[in-house]
């Protein structure tokens, strides 16, 4: 469950990040002073689209990692009723083979999420528009949804979430840790932990997946006091708080860009990603996407937790030598 959006991107110059005030590799939710840039970006002339939304992106990935069966995830997000951009996600999803139950409104049009890019870097300014009008008792309460729900064993939920339906994650969540299911969450921007603290520590009781990068790995720990920078100490402590289900230690694994991934299961662990020369990445838009996407396809299927960092390392590793989170046919993933 979480936002659907049509990333726009492009390459951009420093001059167009500063006019904006954006940072090289950042994620925030779009003001008013950013309405220009979505125009200013369209009007490139090598700008593409590409259905995103971080939840909707790796559910894709984790689909394409299994292959077969086709709609081995669902996904329940919000768009606009008949709009072109809500056409694209729809048409995108059913050929990843993803089984999107979208809430479609009138008030609000699709969101979009511009991607700036320069060089390796990825400045993400979501506009969420329609996302942000998802709601529980319109959509998720339908007795044909919770159904979905309560049939799944694994949840997975990005972080941007919290800013749009705190009820609707803690249901889930609920759910989850009730029936000794697996429930996943994303740290997915530094912004989250610093603005939605108080949502973000409602539903960390119930994790027992916990993703994030190094920036928001810091910017978590700093709002929590855990006064450590070390990557590996903060994935120890983010493990240690409270947890409502005592039938399952949680997992909280941190990635580092190109340096190793560190993961806290039964002892804090690290692993390194794959090499990569700098001249093959395209972009690093969905690489963090593509990695949960890799880790959740390993998951579903019950494997050691080792292999399923693996398959998240060889996800993202695809994902950033592609324009976009867009992938080959199929994987040759061993």
């Amino acid at each position: 469950m979480g936002n659907p959006l049509l990333d726009i991107s492009a390459v951009v110059d420093k001059d167009f990040l500063d006019k904006y005030t954006l940072k090289p590799n950042d994620q925030i939710l779009a003001e008013d002073k950013h309405k220009e840039l979505f125009e200013e970006l369209v009007k490139k002339s090598k700008v593409e689209y590409h259905a995103g939304g971080a939840t909707q992106n790796s559910i894709k990935i984790a689909q394409w990692m299994i292959q077969e069966p086709h709609k081995v995830g669902t996904f329940f997000g919000c768009i606009g009723k008949d709009d072109k951009f809500g056409g694209i996600l729809k048409q995108k999803a059913e050929e990843a083979h993803i089984d999107a139950h979208y809430y479609e409104q009138e008030e609000k049009p699709t969101g979009t999420c511009a991607a700036c890019i320069t060089g390796d870097n990825r400045s993400l300014v979501a506009n969420l528009a329609a996302a942000e009008c998802y709601k529980k008792d319109k959509h998720l309460d339908l007795e044909e949804n919770w159904e979905l729900v309560e049939k799944a064993k694994v949840y997975y939920i990005a972080g941007f979430f919290l800013t749009v339906s705190l009820e609707s994650i803690l249901k889930v969540a609920k759910h989850a840790s009730d029936n000794n299911k697996l429930f996943c969450l994303n740290l997915s921007a530094p912004f989250i932990c610093q603005f939605f603290k108080d949502n973000l520590m409602q539903v960390m009781p119930y994790v027992d997946v916990l993703f994030g990068n190094e920036t928001e790995a810091a910017a978590f720990a700093k709002e929590l006091d855990f006064e450590t920078e070390d990557i590996k100490e903060i994935a120890k402590k983010a493990q240690a708080l409270t947890k409502v289900n005592k039938k399952r230690q949680r997992i909280v694994v941190l990635t580092q860009g190109k340096d190793k991934t560190a993961m806290a299961s039964e002892k804090v662990e690290t692993f390194p990603v794959l090499k990569i020369d700098p001249k093959h990445i395209v972009d690093t838009i969905g690489a963090g996407d593509a990695f949960v996407g890799g880790f959740l396809s390993g998951l579903v299927q019950e494997k050691p937790l080792d292999q399923c960092v693996k398959a998240a390392h060889y996800a993202a590793n695809v994902i950033i030598r592609r324009a976009g989170c867009t992938f080959p046919e199929k994987p040759d993933f061993k």
